[in-house]
């Protein structure tokens, strides 16, 4: 006999609440105790206030602002276009192609930082081709957002295709029957109605950006004031100045937690991207 969602099992029925609070009581304390200690020991260390505008910090917060604004704006225009195909047509490849766009979440960060080497840098494969372009992408700015798009991406497109993928092909239908265009259909349709996947896809696009360290470390060095994002700067600051690696650290903390409430409230929280 299957029960109704909402009906109450039976005392005992359960899993047993000691047995398994226990051991999830002890991974939650764990996660959650370094991040405390983390905050704890930034904001009542003396001077900790008196970082916030050191160089280094602005310069860091200035770079990892302006290059993940341009990796996110560069994952909506190119992902949302290869979300809407995955999700709402059926081609040969599809499958394959799902899979090299998922590929980034479960690469090693430096595996993808050689990867980009291996492909944009001087030897790379494009090597020459940028050259006579006058191109030299490695170890600038560029190279940021390049890495950060590179693994960033797939946390875009996969939420926004579960949020195409979830509209009723008959509404989308109904419209086009009624004289609608692709381009109403799509813009009054189907954006409205994905939009708790697309707009919970870009916060955690955007998130992940901010924490991208492996693939930017190797691809595009760690030079203050071009290359150094704030988690660059933290691994510098960290053998110079702890001050100014705490408040690094204590804004990703502040940034990561934002991230993750806003993207749970707008639909598109970690659970749903699975």
């Amino acid at each position: 006999m299957r029960l109704r969602p909402s009906a109450a099992l039976p005392e005992g029925a359960g899993a047993p609440t000691l047995l398994f609070a226990t051991p999830a009581g002890l991974l939650v304390a764990f996660i959650i105790l370094p991040v405390v200690a983390l905050v704890l020991r930034g904001v009542t260390t003396p001077g900790f206030w008196q970082s916030v505008t050191k160089p280094v910090v602005v310069q860091a917060l200035r770079l990892t602002l302006a290059t993940t604004s341009l990796t996110l704006l560069i994952v909506l225009l190119t992902g949302t276009p290869l979300a809407y195909f995955l999700a709402r047509r059926r081609f040969p490849g599809r499958a394959f192609l799902q899979t090299v766009v998922d590929l980034p979440l479960v690469l090693p960060p430096m595996v993808a930082g050689v990867a980009l080497l291996m492909a944009f840098g001087r030897l790379g494969i494009l090597g020459s081709q940028l050259a006579v372009l006058g191109l030299d992408l490695p170890f600038t700015t560029a190279a940021v957002v390049m890495a950060q798009t590179f693994v960033a991406a797939p946390f875009y497109v996969r939420s926004a295709r579960l949020g195409f993928g979830g509209v009723d092909r008959s509404v989308e239908e109904a419209a086009v029957m009624d004289g609608a265009s692709f381009g109403q259909t799509f813009a009054h349709i189907l954006l409205p109605l994905a939009r708790p996947g697309l707009s919970g896809g870009a916060v955690l696009c955007l998130g992940r950006a901010l924490s991208e360290f492996g693939a930017t470390l190797l691809f595009a060095g760690n030079f203050e004031g071009r290359t150094q994002t704030m988690s660059l700067a933290i691994v510098q600051a960290m053998q110079s100045d702890l001050n100014a690696a705490l408040v690094l650290a204590v804004i990703l903390v502040i940034v990561a937690v934002a991230v993750l409430v806003l993207s749970q409230w707008l639909g598109g929280g970690p659970l749903s991207a699975q």
